[in-house]
Parts: structure tokens; sequence; C-alpha cells
């Protein structure tokens, strides 16, 4: 049985559910209109690959502005930082080629589910973030598969979306289970 402290994980948690929702749903709609303009780097696909860090941005301020009464916001502080330095290192780095995004989006995922897997584990009596805890990991070791099918001999952008998809779904159990949590079950 997952239980609240205070009302103020209650509150965090019930808008941290919200969120998950929203992230969820970005990332399959994502993934499936990304689908579609995977085996090349033209506009549409290089605008996805931009938004996909841009609405992480926005998602962390969202969550900063949820959570800062219930923790230390510094790591949602940075996750901005560096969603926004990749959204701009994926828009220069598309000029060079499929290798080069994969690259920053390997490096991105790695520093992003080190973030994740940090505030998951300091968020864990909140309840409902071993989803987050461990797609956390699961972004480090994604990270550095890109990272290195970047020199594969024909590398294709189609893992950027099997990195959405686990995602995706790892922010819907987190937000079932953040459901449970508020409701103290």
């Amino acid at each position: 049985m997952t239980t609240l402290a205070a009302p103020g994980i209650s509150t965090t948690a019930a808008a941290l559910r919200r969120l998950y929702f929203v992230r969820f749903a970005f990332a399959v709609v994502w993934a499936l209109v990304m689908f579609t303009t995977a085996d090349h780097l033209g506009p549409l696909a290089v605008t996805l690959l931009v938004l996909y860090p841009l609405f992480d941005v926005a998602a962390a301020v969202v969550d900063l502005r949820a959570s800062r009464a219930t923790g230390s916001p510094n790591l949602l502080f940075v996750n901005i930082a560096v969603s926004l330095l990749t959204a701009i290192g994926l828009a220069v780095a598309a000029t060079s080629g499929i290798p080069a995004v994969l690259r920053v989006w390997g490096a991105w995922a790695v520093v992003a589910g080190l973030i994740q897997l940090v505030v998951g584990v300091t968020r864990r009596r909140m309840g409902g973030q071993w989803p987050m805890i461990i797609s956390g990991g699961i972004s480090v070791l994604a990270g550095g598969a890109f990272i290195t099918g970047a020199s594969a001999d024909n590398p294709t952008l189609t893992n950027a979306i099997g990195y959405a998809i686990p995602g995706a779904v790892f922010f819907l159990i987190s937000a079932l289970r953040l459901g449970r949590a508020t409701k103290g079950n």
C-alpha cells in the first residue's frame, strides 16, 4: 500500500499524473508521425526531432511548478538547460546527417535518463516512481546505443521511435500508479 505523507505530496502527485498522461499521448503521436518520415532527414523529420526535446523542456517547466514545494528543483533546471541545448544541437546536427543527429540524440538520452533516474529516486515516497526510475536507466543504455549506432553503415532514425514508445509506456504506467498513490491505495 502506498500512502502520501503530506498534502503537498498529494497535490504534486496529482499534477505529475496529469503531466505523465500528456507526455504519454505526445510521445505516441510523435512516434506515429515520425514513423512516416524516419527514413531520411527531411524538414518534417528535423522538426519532429527538435520538437521532442522542446516538449521535454515544457514538461520540465510544468513539473518544476508542480513539485517546487516537495523537493529541490535543481535537477529540473538542469534538465531544462540540457533539453534546450539538445534542441539546438539537433537542428545543427541535422545539417550534417543522420549519424550526427543520432550522436546528439544519444548524448541527450544518456544525460536526460540520468536526471530522470535520480529525480525518480528522490520522489520514491510519492509512489508511482519505479517506472520513471527504470525508464531513466533504460534511457541511459539507449543513449549509448544511439551513439554506437551512429557509426553503422546505414543508420536510420527509426531507433528514435523505439526510444519514444517505451518512454511513453513508462509514463503511462507511472501515471496510473500515481493515481493509486493519490488515493492512498
